[in-house]
């Protein structure tokens, strides 16, 4: 039976399926080249956790993971004109600690996304922009397989000798923050002159925290998996300094899945950034 869930709010209560519930918001119309849609997703516990540290890598710790959460993972990947990943997630996947998410339509259950994709007059794939303040991170042999366009994001302060060497192999270096690291407005504004829309970050807790900061985050979209996980290294969505008034969000859909995963039931939640008034 396909997947069914609750939705909570706005109400009434109603039961509806779990397939066609992201690409529905369709994000991809949502932005323009002068004012990208930027949005993020992130699941974690009841406890907060993101990802447990283990070695050298962090990971999505397993109970918290589910096959309904990640159909819905593929629905916002769909929608986006480029992702925005980051060297420390292309290193852990060269060393296989991680598993590929960059691409649409390799995997059974997202088949239907490559043909929304092309519905909708999307690339067959979305393009790739690495954020690094180092530049020290492999290229993916997938992206070349898929002919995905990359491009890379780093700090006014980065090794001009990996700047030079990325160019050198056909790589665009978007110059977005005037330190080491990239910052959040600098970033939507160039990927907007590039003519990007519809911006998906897969990133971690700095990308949304400078996001934020910058006033550039549009939506975010939260799994809370009701299982509280512990452990003593951990990660939680934000880092940094406080945000204060750049943190609040406003809740504009949540939805109740009582069977994944392992039976503990999760929430879907979607946020809106509240605007400085």
């Amino acid at each position: 039976m396909a997947a069914r869930v609750l939705r909570l709010f706005p109400g009434p209560a109603e039961e509806v399926a779990l397939a066609g519930l992201y690409v529905a918001d369709a994000l991809h119309s949502l932005g323009s080249a002068s004012a990208p849609f930027v949005y993020a997703s992130f699941v974690g516990s009841l406890d907060g956790r993101i990802a447990l540290q283990d070695g050298e890598a962090s990971r999505l710790p397993v109970e918290i993971t589910s096959e309904n959460d990640f159909r819905l993972f593929l629905e916002l990947q769909a929608q986006a004109d480029c992702l925005v990943t980051h060297g420390g997630y292309l290193r852990d996947l060269a060393a296989g600690r991680l598993d590929d998410v960059l691409q649409i339509g390799t995997r059974a259950m997202d088949r239907d996304l490559v043909r929304w994709r092309e519905e909708n007059g999307l690339a067959a794939q979305p393009a790739v922009v690495i954020a690094s303040a180092s530049l020290d991170f492999p290229i993916p042999q997938s992206v070349i397989r898929e002919k995905q366009r990359v491009l890379i994001a780093t700090g006014r302060q980065a090794p001009r000798d990996r700047v030079d060497a990325l160019r050198a192999r056909g790589y665009p270096v978007i110059v977005a923050g005037d330190g080491a690291s990239v910052e959040g407005a600098p970033l939507v504004r160039e990927l907007g002159n590039l003519g990007f829309r519809s911006v998906y970050l897969l990133t971690g807790p700095r990308m949304l925290s400078t996001m934020l900061r910058d006033g550039m985050l549009s939506r975010l979209y939260l799994t809370i998996a009701h299982r509280v996980v512990g452990g003593e290294s951990f990660h939680t969505m934000a880092a940094g300094p406080r945000l204060e008034g750049a943190g609040r969000l406003r809740l504009s859909s949540l939805y109740y899945d009582s069977a994944a995963p392992d039976g503990a039931g999760q929430w879907f939640a979607r946020f809106e950034p509240l605007r400085p008034v």
